[in-house]
């Protein structure tokens, strides 16, 4: 195994962060109709970053009435100037992506090559995918004519904030609406910095608007009468909520929730191969990722073959700093997500999983969880059935394909899997019948602009990315 000398990115080229945050509404920043103020902190040293105003049911009403003033002139615009917003914002976020990608590794305690070299590109990317599609729209197969809906609520996770942020926000321009967003409680600060970039650009006023705050917050945003589509990623108990909020409404909704996603690796997949896509599956973004590989479900016979590897895999993992360009694994991203974790890894070795860590040290304050893998275990284990959203593991076998499709659709969720295998004809028999939104093939966590996620069941409904993205926010 390589030592690796500490390789950090600088803080510094976060820039200042504010102490003190208010909302981001017509083109200001404002402070909050109330006194309440919640703090942000780095979840890998437990430092507080910054102050940010927890939004009121007023302040969510006055960035409503922004968002609806813009939305007649916005709407108006041709949608080549549309466009050309959007190219002006995705060329902003390539200028100042060192910038955001380190204040985002702060916030949240993903890896510096994470946020690097996957967020910020994405981001990106998404900027300029629908740019192009701001003057196409008579073309995505929505009519000759499509109109956007009007004021989008857009509420966003912890987990990718930036990132999430691109997936609501640029289509919604896209298509002439407007925005009023609400990050999450524990990752606010870029979101906070998207809005200067927004007035950098020269976006028109209450075209978006930010309000920060907590569930409290989102409450108010998706169930605001002045509200024509909400979109959430989240939780499925959230998720469950706004839509039972919303029944009987005309206010269109998407979501984008849970996961429990099978790996499934057949007998003649590559191993090496397979093994990097199983820890990129579920070790990435330390686990806090929505569609995490976190079931693998192993052909019998190469049970014992693959788990080797893969505990040989594990052992090389570095754990630590998010700012040393050399950590694998993250920090996690809060208190209250690192006690859900511990208390659902007990449960594993209560109900009679086997454990397993590679050796590591932990650093002594902030949020740490070592990567874990769970063997011998039962479809009827907390560990195999519930949401984890942490660097655990859980290992499963199957003897036929039609047991592992059996196995991997006996879940609630629905949201990704991945197939391992040299025959393609058993990648696509396996694809028609697993009951998931996205299927990668020898691969794992591949995202793209120009492709559509979402998922079944209980892991929403709705589609972002691609054109299909473009329909949640056009009245068709």
């Amino acid at each position: 195994m390589f030592e690796y000398a500490p390789a950090p990115e600088s803080r510094a080229a976060a820039g200042e962060i504010a102490s003190s945050n208010g909302h981001f509404i017509g083109g200001e920043f404002v402070g909050s109709s109330g006194k309440e103020a919640l703090k942000t902190v780095d979840p890998s040293t437990e430092e507080v970053l910054a102050e940010f105003a927890q939004g009121t049911e007023e302040d969510v009403e006055r960035a409503v009435k922004a968002a609806r003033d813009a939305f007649g002139p916005w709407s108006a615009l041709p949608g080549a100037e549309r466009g050309k917003y959007l190219f002006r914002i995705a060329r902003i976020i390539q200028e100042r992506s060192r910038e955001l990608a380190v204040l985002e590794s702060i916030d949240n305690g993903k890896p510096i090559r994470e946020t690097r070299d996957v967020d910020l590109p994405l981001v990106a990317a998404h900027f300029f995918y629908y740019a192009g599609w701001a003057d196409k729209l008579e073309f995505a197969s929505y009519g000759p004519d499509p109109k956007p809906v009007g004021v989008a609520a857009q509420v966003i996770p912890w987990n990718f904030p930036l990132l999430m942020l691109a997936w609501k926000i640029a289509p919604a321009l896209a298509t002439g609406n407007t925005v009023v967003l609400k990050p999450a409680e524990t990752t606010p600060l870029t979101a906070l910095r998207f809005a200067e970039i927004c007035r950098q650009a020269g976006l028109p006023k209450g075209v978006v608007n930010i309000v920060t705050g907590d569930g409290r917050t989102g409450a108010a945003l998706t169930a605001h009468p002045g509200v024509d589509k909400v979109a959430f990623t989240g939780s499925t108990e959230v998720g469950r909520a706004i839509a039972r909020t919303l029944a009987g409404t005309r206010t269109r909704l998407s979501l984008e929730l849970g996961g429990k996603a099978a790996n499934i690796v057949f007998d003649d997949a590559p191993v090496d191969q397979a093994v990097e896509g199983i820890v990129d599956g579920i070790f990435f973004n330390q686990g806090h990722v929505c569609c995490a590989g976190s079931r693998l479900l192993v052909q019998e016979s190469v049970h014992d073959e693959v788990m080797e590897s893969l505990k040989r895999r594990m052992a090389t993992l570095r754990v630590g700093d998010p700012l040393d360009k050399n950590t694998d694994v993250g920090a996690i991203n809060s208190a209250a997500q690192l006690a859900r974790i511990r208390e659902l890894a007990d449960a594993g070795e209560a109900e009679g999983a086997e454990r397993w860590s590679p050796a590591c040290e932990l650093p002594s304050s902030g949020y740490w969880f070592a990567p874990t893998v769970f063997t011998n275990v039962s479809a009827t284990h907390r560990v195999a059935r519930e949401e984890i959203f942490g660097p655990v593991l859980s290992v499963l076998t199957f003897r036929t394909p039609e047991e592992a499709v059996a196995k991997a659709n006996n879940t609630p969720y629905g949201l990704s899997a991945g197939i391992w295998t040299e025959k393609g004809s058993r990648i696509l028999w396996m694809a028609s019948k697993l009951r998931a939104g996205v299927v990668w093939s020898n691969t794992f966590n591949k995202f793209d602009p120009t492709s559509p996620f979402g998922g079944y069941k209980e892991s929403g409904y709705g589609r972002e990315g691609g054109r299909h993205g473009l329909e949640a926010y056009l009245d068709v």
